[in-house]
């Protein structure tokens, strides 16, 4: 007689398998139902406890593909006894440094277009800026940056990294940032009108950024085509809420910042 399979699912419909990863400590993942991403802290009774950068803590069952680990499905499962705490990261993705003490600040500065800007700058790459010792500062507008740099005065040992919105060909902040010439600042840009639009639509609850006619405020219509209040300001600090991690953000700013990042603070 024929030896039938229990299983009569077909090969094709059956999920494929996915690595099984020890819930450590410090170890960092997301729970995809809710979005919440966070280091595991506790794993008990067949649950376990992550805390997201801000402490708070949400305990959720630990189920068969039921998180996600940069970004691929897993399966968390208790760890072994006596297994070593895996470091944590940053919200920028790098490896934290539990207790480092933040650094004397360096001569070397960077610029970015706002304050806002400098917000998100610090919300993702806050404990890394720290470490390197690197001041953040916010422009109230790029149209005298020629004459910002000058005065700031850039060398071997100072050097100077400036974020710019909107840094398109044929715009007007393309040419001013062309008309810096010094060989120790660095000016690089995002394509986006405004910072608002370098945080991932789905990671603020919308399908899309809406487009706003010109000559009109672009956040003032963008609050206006989402049903937001006509408050800029509120506008911004919800937005800032969902930015939990460099996941968050798209590629086009993050690059730019980890390259000024490492122009500031690389020794010529």
């Amino acid at each position: 007689m024929r030896q039938y399979s229990p299983d009569l699912t077909p090969p094709w419909k059956k999920p494929k398998p996915v690595p099984e990863v020890p819930a450590d400590p410090g170890l960092v993942v997301e729970e995809p139902g809710t979005g919440f991403c966070g280091a595991v802290i506790r794993c008990e009774a067949g649950t376990v406890t992550l805390e997201d950068r801000f402490g708070k803590h949400r305990v959720f069952p630990m189920e068969p593909r039921g998180f996600l680990l940069e970004g691929r499905v897993v399966t968390l499962v208790r760890p072994a006894a006596g297994a070593p705490v895996r470091p944590s990261r940053t919200a920028s993705g790098s490896v934290a440094v539990p207790g480092a003490r933040a650094r004397v600040a360096r001569a070397g500065r960077i610029y970015v277009e706002g304050r806002h800007d400098a917000e998100l700058v610090e919300r993702v790459w806050g404990d890394d800026l720290r470490i390197e010792g690197v001041v953040v500062e916010y422009l109230e507008g790029v149209d005298d940056l020629p004459a910002i740099v000058a005065d700031f005065d850039p060398g071997p040992d100072a050097r100077l990294g400036v974020l710019v919105d909107h840094l398109v060909p044929g715009t007007k902040e393309s040419r001013i940032a062309a008309a810096v010439t010094s060989d120790h600042a660095l000016v690089v840009g995002h394509p986006y009108i405004d910072i608002w639009e370098a945080v991932k639509p789905a990671s603020v609850g919308i399908a899309a950024w809406p487009r706003v006619p010109r000559g009109q405020d672009w956040k003032t219509g963008v609050c206006r085509a989402l049903g937001w209040p006509d408050n800029t300001g509120a506008a911004w600090q919800h937005i800032l809420s969902h930015v939990r991690s460099y996941k968050d953000l798209e590629p086009e700013l993050l690059g730019r910042v980890e390259e000024l990042i490492d122009f500031v603070t690389t020794p010529e």
